[in-house]
């Protein structure tokens, strides 16, 4: 009789056993899930952008591989460079607004170029003449097959005052190099070696 009882005392450990040990085999795959299934709904949710619209409404937008979209915001910070640098208005708070601005998208060379204009009395007689300046890029191309990336920007520059209108070619070429991102440059490159190739008249209309 104690044979027996110490038989089912010794039957019930090892299924006290067993099932302790799928216990514990179903709550550490639980666990290993949960962990899984948080990682993915973190890692989507950091795939999503909300846009502030005017400050009023929240919209949704999913982005993109980074690598897919560096190419689209290089082309556009090159454009957007240029149409700060050569859009310019017969005023000097515009025009040192807009360079202001420009300057904080590339190096030094901008700055330099910035300084000869202005040693050349190129802002003064702008300003002097009412003379409205206006730049449409028409197309960058850029190359991300090395580092830094190299960039070419075509556009058309118009110079208009009060008898005629210019149009002007421009081509100039720069590198590309990753910095930080601010609100200063939202897309985070930062233009060297920036310099103009060609601004020659294409055509002198009279007004």
């Amino acid at each position: 009789m104690e044979f027996k009882s110490l038989t089912n005392i010794e039957t019930s450990f090892r299924q006290m056993r067993a099932f302790l040990i799928i216990f514990v085999t179903l709550s550490f795959t639980l666990a290993v899930y949960v962990a899984y299934t948080s990682f993915e709904f973190a890692k989507k949710s950091r795939e999503k952008i909300y846009v502030l619209d005017n400050g009023k409404s929240l919209m949704l937008a999913l982005s993109q591989d980074i690598s897919q979209n560096r190419p689209v915001e290089a082309r556009d910070h090159v454009k957007r460079f240029h149409e700060l640098f050569f859009t310019l208005a017969p005023d000097q708070k515009a025009i040192d607004s807009n360079i202001g601005q420009a300057l904080n998208l590339c190096d030094e060379s901008a700055q330099d170029e910035y300084a000869n204009l202005k040693e050349a009395g190129y802002f003064t007689n702008l300003i002097a003449g009412n003379v409205s300046q206006e730049i449409k890029v028409d197309s960058v191309a850029t190359n991300f097959n090395e580092y830094p990336y190299t960039a070419k920007c075509f556009a058309t520059q118009t110079i208009i005052r009060s008898t005629s209108v210019t149009k002007r070619s421009l081509v100039s070429v720069c590198r590309l190099r990753d910095v930080t991102r601010s609100d200063n440059n939202p897309h985070g490159f930062l233009m060297e070696k920036w310099r103009v190739l060609e601004n020659r008249d294409l055509q002198v209309l009279p007004r």
